[in-house]
C-alpha cells in the first residue's frame, strides 16, 4: 500500500467518524473495597473453588511440603518456575523430582510443549485471588513462571498465600501489573460446548489443587 493510499483510507475513516456522538461517561458506582473480615473472605474463596471442583487445602509453612508430596504421589516429575521457593517443596527422590523451568522461553533449557505434556504436574505460586468470583490470578512473576507451564500439564498445584486473597475484582486488579501476561483460573479447565456434556482438561489442567498458605 502506498503512502498516498494509506493517507486516503485514514482520511475516509476520520470523515466517517466525525459526526459520531460523544461516548457517555461510564458510571462506576460498584464496590471497590471489601467490608468483610479476613476469615469471611477466605471462606468465600474456598466455597467458590470447591463449587468449581477444585481441591482446597489449608497448610502452613511447616506442613505445605508434605501436602505437595501427597498430592504429587510417590512417583512424579513436576515442573516449577525458576523463582519458586524450594523450601516449600518436598525433597527430590529417585521417583519424584522437580524440573526447573526458566522464565525466559528463549533459553535453551525452557521446556517445550511436548516436554510439558509429559510431566505429571506443575507447582506455582500466585499473584492474587478474588473470593467474589473464585478466581486465581497468575501474572508471570518469577514464582509463577511462563503461561505455558500452567496450561499444558494435566495437574496444577497452586499456592495461594492468605494475605493475597481479596474479595472484589477491583481489589484484585489493583494488585496485577496492567502489562503482565495475566492468566485467570476459576477451577480446573472444563467446557460444556459439545452437547452440554462437561469435559475437563480441554483447555488446561484437569486437576487443580489449591493450597491456602498461612
Amino acid at each position: 500500500m502506498s503512502v498516498d493510499a494509506k493517507t486516503e483510507i485514514l482520511a475516509r475513516i476520520r470523515g466517517a467518524l466525525a459526526d459520531q456522538p460523544a461516548v457517555p461517561q461510564t458510571p462506576r458506582a460498584y464496590r471497590k473495597t471489601s467490608e468483610l473480615s479476613r476469615e469471611e473472605i477466605v471462606e468465600m474463596l474456598e466455597d467458590r473453588l470447591l463449587d468449581y471442583k477444585a481441591n482446597v487445602f489449608h497448610e502452613t509453612a511447616e506442613t505445605v511440603a508434605e501436602r505437595i508430596a501427597t498430592q504429587l504421589g510417590a512417583s512424579a516429575r513436576y515442573v516449577i518456575p525458576e523463582g519458586f521457593d524450594t523450601a516449600l517443596l518436598p525433597e527430590d527422590r529417585a521417583a519424584r523430582r522437580a524440573i526447573v523451568d526458566p522464565n525466559d522461553a528463549r533459553k535453551a533449557s525452557a521446556l517445550g510443549v511436548r516436554e510439558l505434556n509429559q510431566v505429571d504436574a506443575v507447582v506455582t505460586s500466585s499473584t492474587v485471588s478474588c473470593a467474589q468470583t473464585g478466581t486465581i490470578f497468575l501474572s508471570g512473576r518469577a514464582d509463577e513462571g511462563r503461561r505455558a507451564i500452567t496450561l499444558v500439564p494435566d495437574h496444577h498445584i497452586c499456592i495461594v498465600p492468605l494475605d493475597s486473597i481479596v474479595e472484589l475484582i477491583p481489589e484484585a486488579m489493583a494488585r496485577v501489573e496492567p502489562t503482565a501476561p495475566t492468566t485467570m483460573i476459576s477451577g480446573p479447565s472444563a467446557t460444556s460446548d459439545i452437547e452440554l456434556e462437561r469435559v475437563e482438561g480441554v483447555h488446561g489442567p484437569r486437576t487443580l489443587d489449591v493450597i491456602l498458605l498461612g
